[in-house]
C-alpha cells in the first residue's frame, strides 16, 4: 500500500469528521461544489480548523469569490485579498485559489496574494502554503509547462489538476499529468484530482509517481 496524503474535497463540516476517520491527512474546504468551490464562511472554516487541528489534518482554505470564470475584477481582487486574510488569522494550513487574465495566468494579482499568504506582514501574520487550483486547467495547453515553471518560481507549493478539461476521466491524462510532474521536478507538487476516489487513488499515485491526491471521494465514508 502506498503512503499517500488524501486531501478531501468538503462542501461544509457535515463529512469531515468521517473522512478523517477514513485516513483523510489534509482537507480542502470550499462552499459551492457545484460550481468548482468558492470561499466557505467565518464559521466554517473556524469549526473545520478546530476540529482538524485536535487531530493533526490539514485544512486548506478555497480563496474564491464566485463560479464561472477565474479572471476577477478590481472588485473581486479585493474580495480575495480580505477573504485570504480571514482564513489565515483563522489557522488554516494553507489557501486555494487561481487567476487568469485573457487567458492566461494574472500574474500581478496571482503575486499579490501568494505574498499575502507567504510573508508575515502587519494584515496577514504568519505563513500559509499555497494550492493553485483547477484554474490551471483552463490555460493553453502550450502555456502549461511554462506556467508551472512560473509558480515554481514564485514559492507556490501545490498546483491542483486534472491534467484535462473538467469531466474527461482521469486515466486519459495520465500522460499529460506525466509531463507536468516531469517538468515539476521536485520543485513544485502537482496534485492529481477529478475522477481520483479511494478504489483508484493508488492506481493513479503509481502511475504517475506521486504521493498525493484530491477529491471528493477519495477516502471510503461509512
Amino acid at each position: 500500500m502506498l503512503d499517500l496524503t488524501r486531501e478531501f474535497c468538503a462542501e461544509n463540516m457535515e463529512h469531515v469528521p468521517a473522512a478523517v476517520a477514513a485516513g483523510a491527512a489534509r482537507i480542502e474546504l470550499c462552499d459551492n461544489l457545484a460550481v468548482g468551490g468558492t470561499t466557505p464562511s467565518y464559521g466554517v472554516i473556524r469549526a473545520a480548523v478546530a476540529f482538524a487541528r485536535e487531530r493533526g489534518v490539514d485544512v486548506m482554505c478555497m480563496v474564491r469569490p464566485r463560479g464561472g470564470s477565474f479572471e476577477h475584477t478590481a472588485e473581486e481582487a479585493a474580495m480575495m485579498r480580505d477573504d485570504l486574510v480571514m482564513a489565515k488569522s483563522l489557522g488554516v494550513t494553507g489557501v486555494v485559489f487561481g487567476c487568469l487574465k485573457d487567458g492566461r495566468l494574472d500574474r500581478e494579482l496571482t503575486s499579490e496574494l501568494v505574498r499575502l499568504a507567504h510573508e508575515d506582514v502587519p494584515e496577514a501574520p504568519g505563513r500559509v502554503a499555497v494550492t493553485f487550483h483547477m484554474a490551471f486547467d483552463a490555460l493553453a495547453p502550450e502555456d502549461q509547462l511554462e506556467a508551472i515553471d512560473w509558480l515554481a518560481g514564485l514559492g507556490v507549493e501545490r498546483i491542483l489538476t486534472h491534467g484535462g478539461a473538467a469531466g474527461t476521466p482521469i486515466a486519459g491524462n495520465l500522460d499529460r499529468l506525466r509531463a507536468f510532474v516531469e517538468r515539476a521536478a521536485g520543485r513544485i507538487i502537482i496534485l492529481p484530482g477529478g475522477g481520483i476516489s479511494w478504489e483508484n487513488a493508488e492506481d493513479v499515485a503509481s502511475a504517475l509517481g506521486v504521493r498525493e491526491v484530491h477529491g471528493t471521494k477519495i477516502v471510503r465514508l461509512a
